[in-house]
């Protein structure tokens, strides 16, 4: 994979870990491509049921871009010939995964570290981890996370955090729903492994093709979208997912998925 973020595979589940511990595993280039790699290969595989995205050790999953000066594959610079930016490259590849995508927060996920976890469809949390976007702090703003802030977040929420650079913990997190289920640290892969067990049991097609879906209707309007998910429906019930969940119901079993 890379030396900056590393894979581990557990049965169906595919996780991808930021391993720049020394440096509260911030992001830089280098992790960005990573991520993107561990995302390619995940989907390649038919077997991988869902993706885990995580950070080494304890104390941060990310800590955002690496603020140190002259840092390698920093994230605050851009090319002004060929202005393609990692992270927004980063995100859109996060967007377009069919796979469902969880974050497990091991710790402080701060800056572009909210915005992976954000990025996320779905997210288990240290309830003692720190949440929020410091940029302020430095004079900077959230740019680049914010399409993800506002998908998430209630409005004035996102703006407290965003202009005071205040972070709140992770407990609080789970208030406003920025993340699913915030427990404590030694319940952290207990309740992790319990999220997996619900969604790998589940037909992968219906998943891939309802998050392929909804990436679409989001930016549709209310009859686009209507228009779109009447044929999406029809095409799903067409797959063999689909007709054999249809078996197993009327047959009163369990659905033999194969992802097809």
């Amino acid at each position: 994979m890379s030396d900056v973020v590393r894979i581990e595979r557990n049965g169906p589940v595919f996780t991808i870990i930021i391993d720049r511990e020394s440096r509260r595993n911030a992001m830089n280039e280098a992790v960005a491509r990573g991520i993107e790699a561990g995302l390619d290969q995940a989907e390649a595989d038919r077997t991988v049921r869902a993706v885990v995205l995580t950070g080494a050790g304890d104390k941060a999953f990310c800590a955002g871009g690496d603020l140190q000066l002259q840092a390698d594959g920093t994230p605050f610079t851009i090319e002004a010939s060929d202005p393609r930016h990692f992270v927004v490259r980063l995100l859109k590849r996060m967007d377009a995964c069919r796979l469902p995508l969880v974050a497990r927060v091991n710790g402080h996920a701060l800056a572009g570290g909210l915005g992976l976890v954000s990025a996320c469809d779905l997210v288990v949390a240290r309830e003692d981890a720190l949440i929020g976007v410091t940029e302020v702090k430095v004079g900077l703003f959230p740019m680049m996370i914010l399409p993800y802030l506002l998908r998430t977040m209630p409005y004035r929420r996102m703006m407290e955090l965003c202009l005071t650079g205040e972070p709140i913990t992770a407990a609080e997190a789970a208030r406003y729903d920025l993340v699913n289920y915030a427990v404590p640290g030694a319940e952290l892969d207990d309740k992790l492994s319990w999220m997996l067990d619900r969604i790998t049991g589940k037909s992968p097609t219906g998943i891939r093709l309802g998050k392929q879906g909804l990436s679409r209707i989001r930016e549709m309007s209310t009859d686009s979208a209507l228009e779109y998910a009447q044929f999406m429906l029809a095409n799903m019930a067409r797959t063999k997912d689909s007709l054999e969940g249809f078996r197993a119901f009327n047959e009163k079993r369990q659905p033999d998925w194969t992802g097809e």
